[in-house]
């Protein structure tokens, strides 16, 4: 039997931190002395305190500690367990990486002394011939399903693109939603083809948009916006259909976001 000072010396956790455990029966010593109230623990119990450790490490709450202990030999529900906590913790280092990469973006333009303006004109954007796909999709990260319909779809039609050839995606809720959302791809043609199962070729009429572009990653979408919804108010426009953004240069064409080129486009007309 050890003390809970060779224990804690051997297990590599604090005396109060056993006394945590002990409060919570996630290790409960072996045996207490009625007289002394010393806490003996086995050598044995040094394997659960590894387990308790090793699942900490991990990220697991004590509470979802105690109860993989219990289930320890069901290799399945632990296998279950992990596998959705490494999930978690790769989810957790992406966003990490995603708020590194804005903090390294707004130090580098700091040192630049560079101010995020984005010019905004008022543009015509010409009829055009397009191949669409609209659908309900999970959320706006997910716009890509709808680029791989239409590219699955049309591959064997020859389809010759448009001059110039725009990829644009419009969304159609009248809010910002967090789940199914209403979105629509489209990319300009030349000719007439036939419908496919979701893909549907129209004629897209001219619109007058207040335009703005975005060079960068696409975090910087939301002030590029703001720069335009405050140009439009500030010049006596109003919003006359929804938006859509001008893929320019896209991940189809380079993994570096910061080589993204996006046209924010917001159809107008004067008040």
């Amino acid at each position: 039997m050890l003390k809970i000072g060779e224990f804690s010396k051997l297990s590599r956790i604090s005396i109060r931190m056993l006394r945590y455990y002990d409060e919570m029966g996630l290790l409960t010593p072996e045996t207490i002395d009625p007289f002394t109230g010393y806490r003996y623990y086995s050598e044995s119990q040094l394997f659960t305190a590894g387990r308790i450790t090793a699942l900490k490490d991990m990220g697991f709450k004590l509470c979802d500690t105690a109860e993989l202990l219990k289930r320890w030999e069901d290799r399945e529900i632990l296998e279950q367990r992990l596998l959705a906590q490494q999930e978690a913790a790769r989810l957790q280092a992406e966003e990490s990486a995603r708020r590194l990469r804005l903090l390294d973006t707004a130090i580098e333009r700091l040192r630049k002394d560079e101010l995020m303006n984005y010019d905004v004109t008022v543009k015509t954007i010409p009829e055009r011939r397009v191949a669409s796909v609209r659908q309900i999709i999970p959320c706006y990260e997910r716009e890509g399903d709808l680029w791989g319909i239409l590219m699955q779809e049309t591959a064997r039609m020859h389809i010759q693109d448009g001059d110039p050839c725009l990829c644009s995606a419009t969304f159609h809720d009248g809010e910002y939603k967090e789940s199914n959302v209403d979105v629509e791809v489209q990319k300009t043609v030349r000719g007439d083809y036939p419908d496919t199962e979701h893909v549907k070729f129209k004629t897209m009429p001219a619109v007058q948009v207040a335009s703005a572009v975005c060079k960068g990653s696409y975090d910087q979408l939301n002030e590029a916006t703001a720069a335009v919804v405050s140009w439009v108010e500030s010049n006596g426009y109003v919003f006359d259909a929804p938006s859509f953004f001008i893929y320019h240069v896209s991940p189809h064409e380079t993994n570096d976001p910061e080589k993204f080129v996006t046209e924010l486009c917001y159809p107008v007309r004067k008040k």
